[in-house]
C-alpha cells in the first residue's frame, strides 16, 4: 500500500500547478474557484446567456454549458460573444460526451473544454480498427482522437478538464477493473500521460461519483498515482447527482468537504437538482469554512499502521449497549422533541442507558493512558473539539486509539454556533463526513448554540450518516442537476417522485435527465427514471432497462408500479 502523501492532521492546501483559463488562474496559490453549469438548451442563446449571468452574479468564477453536438458547440461562439458584449468576462467551459468533433469546435470559442475519458472514444470507434478490443487498440484510438484536440487547444490557449465519472468508464476499463476507484484512476492517467507527452499543461482533473466513498478514494488514489509520475495538476471536486434540498447539500458537503479537509481541491461544483445559481452560495460557504483552518495550531498525530486511506474499513470496536461493533452508528440529541426519525440516544436521559460517557479531546491525549482506558467496561468515548481544525484533531485521536488497540466505541461530538440551517448542513456534513468516510465513529452528536431546532439537528445527523453510506434511514434520491441534455422538467419530476416514494426507507431511486451519465451514475440505485428522448422516459431495475420510451406523463405511475411489482413498496 502506498503511503498517503497528504498530511491528514494539519490543514494545508496541496500545491497544484498553476494553469490559466481565460482571465482566471487555477491552482498554485490561487483561491479555490467556484463554478456551476447551465441547464438551458445551448442552442437557445438568450436563455443560456441569462442563466450564465445569474451564475456569475451569484459568484461563479467558471460557467459550464453542455455541447452534445457540433451545432451546440458552434453556438457557444454566439453565447460567448453576447456575454462579452454585455461586459461579462467569466471563462466558459464546454461539456462534451461521445463527440470529439464537438470538443474540437468548442475549443475554438470557449476557455475550457471538459471531456470524459469513458466515452471520448466509443466502443464502435474502437472496433473500426478491425481488430479485437484490446488496451493497445483503444489507446491508439484515444491518441488519434485526443491529439488533434490538444493541438487546437494549444493554438487557442484553451484549457482541458479530464473529467472521469464513476458511472461512465469505458468497456475496456470496466472489463479489467470493474466500476471501481482504481479503474477511474487508470482511465484518468491514460489521458494525462498523453497530455504530458504532448507538453500540454493547462489540464484540470475531476474524479466524480454519486458515491461519496468512491469519490474520496478515487481522488486520493489519483494523487498518489500523479505523485509517482511527478504530476501536480489541479483538481476539480464534485459529488455527481447529489440531489436537492437538505440531502443534496449534505451529500455534497460530505464528499467535497472530506477532500477539502485534506487540502485537496482547486475548484468545486456543488451539483444540486435546483436552479444553478443556488449552487454557488453552498460552495462558497463550504470553502470559507474549511479555509478557517489555514492558521490552526499544529496537531501532532501519527498515522496508524492499520489505516488505509484508499479503501473503507470501519474501526473495530466492542459493543456497549447499542453502540459499536457491527451496529450502525447512532444519533445523539440533547433534548426530547417530536422527530420524524427517532434518535437513538437522548442525552438528558443518558443515565438510563446503562453506560458511562467518558469525554476525551485532543489535548487530553497526552495525559491519557489509552491502553488502560481500553480495559474499561461499559464505557463510550465522547470525542470533543477544542480548536479550529476539528477533523485534524479527531483524526489524531482516532489514529492514537488505533495504535493503542483501544476498541472502545466513540461518539463524535461537535458544537456549532449557527442560526442558518444551510450553513449548519454544510459545516456538519464536512466535519462528520470526513471522519465517517475514514471509518471513524460509532455515533454522532451535533450540538448548536443558536435558533435551529433539535428536530433539524436530528435530521441533519441522519442525513450525514446516509450521505457517508454508513446508515440508511430514508429514501435516497440520486438525481442529476440537469443541463442542456435534460429531456424533461427535472425539478417538478423529482418533486412528484418524492411525494409518492419518500416513505420507502432504504430504497435508492435514480432520477436522471439523460442517458449520458444516467444508467452508470445510478449504478447502485434500486430503480432508475432516465430521460430517453423528448418527453420520453426509460425505467430501470438496477442496471437493467425494464421499459423504454414511456410517455413522460405516464412514467411516474409506471415507476411506482415497477417498485410494487418487485415487492419493494412498503
Amino acid at each position: 500500500m502506498k503511503p498517503y502523501c497528504i498530511d491528514i492532521f494539519n490543514y494545508r492546501r496541496r500545491k497544484a500547478d498553476n494553469i490559466v483559463i481565460g482571465n482566471t488562474s487555477l491552482g498554485g496559490n490561487e483561491a479555490i474557484r467556484v463554478q456551476s453549469m447551465t441547464n438551458t438548451n445551448t442552442l437557445d442563446t438568450p436563455s443560456s446567456v441569462k442563466q450564465c449571468i445569474a451564475i456569475i452574479n451569484a459568484g461563479g468564477t467558471l460557467v459550464r454549458l453542455t455541447a452534445q453536438g457540433v451545432r451546440e458547440a458552434e453556438n457557444l461562439k454566439n453565447i460567448h460573444a453576447k456575454l462579452r458584449n454585455e461586459g461579462y468576462t467569466t471563462p466558459l467551459v464546454a461539456d462534451i460526451h461521445f463527440n470529439p468533433k464537438a470538443a474540437e469546435v468548442a475549443a475554438l470559442y470557449v476557455e475550457k473544454v471538459r471531456i470524459n475519458p469513458g466515452n471520448f472514444v466509443s466502443f464502435n470507434e474502437v472496433m473500426t480498427l478491425s481488430k479485437p478490443l484490446t488496451e493497445e487498440n483503444e489507446l491508439t484510438k484515444i491518441r488519434q482522437k485526443l491529439l488533434p484536440l490538444l493541438a487546437i487547444c494549444k493554438d487557442h490557449k484553451t484549457a482541458i478538464r479530464i473529467g472521469v465519472n464513476h458511472g461512465s468508464l469505458s468497456e475496456r476499463i470496466m472489463n479489467k477493473y470493474g466500476n471501481t476507484a482504481q479503474g477511474m484512476v487508470v482511465s484518468a492517467m491514460e489521458f494525462l500521460q498523453l497530455c504530458k507527452e504532448e507538453g500540454f499543461n493547462d489540464v484540470v482533473i475531476s474524479m466524480k461519483s454519486s458515491n461519496t466513498l468512491v469519490m474520496m478514494h478515487s481522488v486520493r488514489l489519483l494523487i498518489a498515482a500523479m505523485e509517482d509520475d511527478n504530476m501536480h495538476y489541479p483538481l476539480h471536486l464534485g459529488v455527481t447527482e447529489a440531489g436537492d434540498g437538505e440531502d443534496g447539500r449534505i451529500k455534497s458537503a460530505v464528499g467535497i468537504g472530506a477532500l477539502l479537509a485534506d487540502g485537496i481541491g482547486d475548484t468545486i461544483r456543488v451539483s444540486l437538482s435546483e436552479a444553478p445559481e443556488l449552487e454557488i452560495p453552498v460552495a462558497k460557504k463550504l470553502i470559507a469554512y474549511i479555509d478557517r483552518r489555514k492558521n490552526h495550531l499544529p496537531i501532532q498525530g501519527l498515522v496508524a499502521k492499520k489505516f488505509n486511506p484508499y479503501s473503507y474499513t470501519r474501526r473495530e470496536t466492542v459493543a456497549v449497549q447499542n453502540i459499536g461493533k457491527d451496529q450502525v452508528p447512532v444519533v445523539f440529541v440533547e433534548k426530547e422533541d417530536t422527530y420524524s426519525i427517532e434518535p437513538d440516544i437522548i442525552v438528558e436521559k443518558i443515565s438510563s442507558y446503562g453506560f458511562h460517557l467518558l469525554h476525551l479531546s485532543y489535548s487530553q491525549l497526552a495525559t491519557t493512558n489509552l491502553a488502560q482506558l481500553a480495559n474499561k467496561k461499559d464505557t463510550v468515548l465522547l470525542l470533543q473539539v477544542e480548536g479550529e481544525n476539528p477533523v485534524g484533531e479527531m483524526r489524531a485521536c482516532f489514529h492514537a486509539l488505533l495504535e493503542a488497540n483501544c476498541k472502545l466505541p466513540v461518539v463524535i461530538n461537535i458544537r456549532y454556533q449557527e442560526n442558518d440551517v444551510e450553513s449548519l448542513q454544510v459545516k456538519a456534513g464536512a466535519d462528520f463526513g470526513a471522519l465517517l468516510l475514514d471509518g471513524f465513529g460509532d455515533g454522532i452528536f451535533i450540538q448548536n448554540n443558536g435558533t435551529i431546532t433539535n428536530e433539524t439537528l436530528n435530521n441533519i445527523s441522519f442525513g450525514i450518516l446516509q450521505a457517508a453510506r454508513v446508515r440508511s434511514s430514508k429514501t435516497e434520491y440520486i438525481s442529476c442537476p440537469g443541463c442542456g441534455r435534460t429531456l424533461f422538467d427535472l425539478q417538478s419530476t423529482i418533486a412528484r417522485i418524492k411525494a409518492q416514494t419518500a416513505h420507502l426507507k432504504g430504497l435508492k431511486i435514480g432520477i436522471m435527465g439523460c442517458i449520458v451519465n444516467g444508467p452508470g451514475e445510478m449504478a447502485d440505485a434500486d430503480y432508475g427514471y432516465v430521460g430517453a428522448g423528448k418527453g420520453k422516459v426509460s425505467l430501470y431495475k438496477k442496471q437493467d432497462c425494464i421499459e423504454k420510451n414511456i410517455p413522460e406523463e405516464e412514467a411516474v405511475e409506471k415507476l411506482i408500479a415497477l417498485i410494487k411489482e418487485n415487492g419493494d413498496w412498503q
